[in-house]
């Protein structure tokens, strides 16, 4: 399971929203291993969505596609786009989608993911400050798989950072090279 989760629980109840239902078939062919065309759909849709489109569908886009770079620069500068879509986001935006989510479930992966990215690249101050606010929203976070899965990537990150590690963590989500 991905720190995508939350994202893919939006798409997955996206019924009447063909962004969304697209974004969904993409994130499954990415899933299952056909990066190249997740990729091109997705940036297909970013295109359509543009800088100032819907921010639900901006975060969810970058979000996704942060996933598909294993490059940590090119996966930093998706989720940048991601969490500045999320800070656009109205929680009423939010509940027009799917009633069961909450904005603020979508910052814990959020920043861990930011704070992976600047692990990689050996930023670890940058990566701490990620941790923390990741750390911050994680009280939030359902007792659940999806919540376990988060809060032992916090852990693990917390862990290369403490080592100064800037290796690909094999629990990571995304296309291993």
């Amino acid at each position: 399971m991905s720190t995508t989760t939350t994202a893919a629980t939006a798409t997955a109840s996206a019924g009447t929203d063909p962004t969304m239902d697209a974004m969904g078939r993409a994130v499954v062919a990415g899933r299952a291993g056909d990066t190249r065309a997740a990729r091109r759909q997705l940036l297909e849709l970013w295109s359509k969505t543009g800088v100032t489109g819907d921010p639900l569908h901006r975060c969810s886009l970058a979000h996704y596609l942060a996933d598909l770079h294993d490059d940590p620069a090119q996966a930093l500068a998706w989720d940048v786009r991601a969490l500045d879509a999320a800070d656009a986001v109205t929680e009423q935006r939010v509940q027009e989608h799917h009633a069961g989510l909450r904005i603020a479930g979508f910052y814990p992966s959020l920043h861990l993911n930011l704070a992976d990215n600047y692990r990689r690249l050996g930023s670890f101050d940058a990566a701490t400050e990620h941790l923390d606010a990741a750390r911050t929203y994680a009280p939030g976070l359902p007792p659940d798989a999806y919540g376990d899965t988060l809060r032992t990537a916090l852990d693990e990150v917390a862990e290369a950072v403490a080592r100064r590690d800037t290796t690909r963590r094999p629990s990571a989500p995304g296309p291993t090279t």
